[in-house]
């Protein structure tokens, strides 16, 4: 499949604006596994490619944000990754090695089901509304509702708040 050339370089103008920060949030939903959320955003952005010419201009980052949610629940649900991989060679390692923060933050998303993980990352560290949200996750707003305040209910249980005094 060949777009015109016109689509063509809008998607690939839109891919090099947007690629960063769907990396970014592909991470956060595969519990900061750099190599599996480049192979996410991967799949997502062939599937967009493929459904380039049907999206709308104005509605390409909520669906490439979906497209990226899919391929993380898809890949989460793989067959293919729950088998162990022997390799004759170590892989390759993260360029940026994540902090104590950071790791704190991927190691307590990590505990959470993927669809409650995703519900949190897409509310609270994408920023993203109700709505937005859960057209993200294809499901109904009370359902990102409740998603998210169990998500963050374990994760205050895991990670109490300090006292203040």
């Amino acid at each position: 499949m060949k777009l015109y050339p016109d689509r063509e370089r809008e998607f690939t103008d839109f891919v090099t604006a947007r690629r960063a920060a769907l990396v970014r949030t592909a991470a956060l939903l595969v519990s900061g596994d750099t190599a599996k959320a480049e192979d996410v955003v991967q799949t997502a952005l062939t599937n967009l490619y493929l459904a380039w010419p049907r999206v709308r201009p104005e509605t390409a980052e909520a669906y490439a944000r979906r497209c990226v949610v899919n391929a993380a629940t898809d890949e989460h649900r793989s067959l293919f990754r729950r088998r162990e991989q022997v390799r004759a060679e170590l892989p390759e390692l993260p360029a940026d090695a994540p902090d104590d923060d950071d790791r704190t933050m991927l190691a307590l998303l990590a505990t959470l089901p993927p669809r409650q993980r995703a519900a949190v990352v897409l509310r609270y560290v994408e920023g993203l509304s109700v709505a937005e949200a859960a057209d993200a996750l294809r499901c109904s707003e009370g359902n990102v509702k409740s998603q998210s305040a169990r998500g963050l209910q374990r994760l205050r249980e895991l990670f109490p708040a300090p006292l203040t005094l």
